[in-house]
């Protein structure tokens, strides 16, 4: 009886281990797949879309998105999640336009002061008073977006961006790309890097899948907490400086919502909210989608803005469902 039921176990097994790797697959690359169809449509469809001005204005407006998304992807692959970047990106905005009139040095380094001390306040409060991170971060959404309007005289002032180094990043380009997009691209590299190859992505990885794991194999649990909040609340500031280069002004009527937008890119790209699992990869792909989905709602031009966001939010329910499906079932594969 041994010798005919081993076969058929290790059958079993190798099945099981078949539908596991094809389901990673699937969640993990499923949004490239998804995004090389709609371009498709996009270029098959709409002559305006296949235009290389029309390439360069989704990768521009796509690049702000896609430097909270990264910050984003790091704390929620910790298994946390967080609501201030919105507000933190405005603040930037504003921040970097008035430092603009003391230099570029002055316009990026402000913000960045700024948003990254709310994350690291953000951080030691989850890190040490365990508090849940959806009410820290919602804590300080209220409070970035309150200083923002202390700064700008409750949105009555707008400040401009000084001519000079700044706001020429802002408007130059290189073979006809923004230079935003550039320093996006290698933020992306580097947080790669960082993610995939070094001791603290390792950490990420460890505290999401099990943080009682994670502290027996010796992490820094409150360490590596504190820095992804510290990181995501300094790219949020970022995402606002150069969105403030490229406007010329630090605008007060942005972010609303834009934290839910990173998030939903996140999970688009196949990271799991409950933690422990995700790529950059899958990351830039779900911005790139929901970037080009608008574009193509736009190219079409008979949809009004309220169906916009209907539209945007229905496909964004339709993935969240899909990867909690494919969670699920890759649970039961691996037993």
């Amino acid at each position: 009886m041994t010798l005919v039921a081993e076969p058929k176990l290790e059958k079993a097994e190798a099945a099981s281990l078949r539908t596991e790797r094809i389901v990673e697959l699937v969640q993990r690359q499923g949004a490239l797949a998804v995004l090389a169809i709609v371009l498709v449509v996009g270029l098959v469809v709409y002559d305006d879309f296949r235009s290389f001005d029309n390439a360069g204005t989704i990768l521009v407006s796509a690049a702000p998105a896609a430097l909270i998304a990264l910050g984003m992807t790091f704390v929620i692959i910790t298994g946390g999640i967080d609501l201030s970047v919105g507000s933190l990106y405005v603040l930037g905005g504003v921040l970097a336009a008035w430092a603009s009139q003391y230099g570029i040095a002055a316009a990026f380094a402000v913000p960045l002061a700024v948003c990254g001390l709310f994350g690291l306040v953000q951080g030691l409060v989850i890190a040490y008073a365990r508090l849940a991170p959806f009410i820290v971060t919602l804590a300080g959404l209220l409070g970035a977006r309150g200083l923002m309007l202390a700064l700008s005289d409750e949105g009555g002032t707008t400040y401009l961006v000084d001519p000079g180094a700044f706001k020429d990043f802002g408007k130059g380009e290189l073979f006809g790309i923004k230079y935003a997009v550039y320093l996006v691209a290698v933020l992306f590299v580097i947080g790669m890097v960082t993610l995939y190859r070094t001791r603290f992505g390792q950490s990420v990885y460890a505290i999401g899948g099990s943080e009682d794991a994670a502290r027996l194999m010796g992490v820094r649990i409150r360490g590596t907490q504190i820095r992804v909040y510290v990181l995501s609340g300094l790219l949020a500031g970022l995402a606002g400086s150069i969105n403030a280069a490229r406007l010329g002004s630090g605008v007060t009527v942005l972010g609303t919502g834009m934290e839910l937008d990173a998030i939903a890119a996140v999970v688009v790209g196949g990271t799991l909210l409950t933690g422990g699992a995700g790529t950059l990869g899958g990351t830039i792909a779900g911005v790139l989608l929901l970037q080009v989905i608008q574009n193509l709602i736009n190219q079409d031009g008979g949809v009004s803005s309220a169906w916009q966001t209907v539209i945007s939010g229905t496909f964004i329910a339709l993935v969240v469902v899909a990867q909690t499906y494919l969670a699920k079932l890759r649970r039961v594969a691996s037993g």
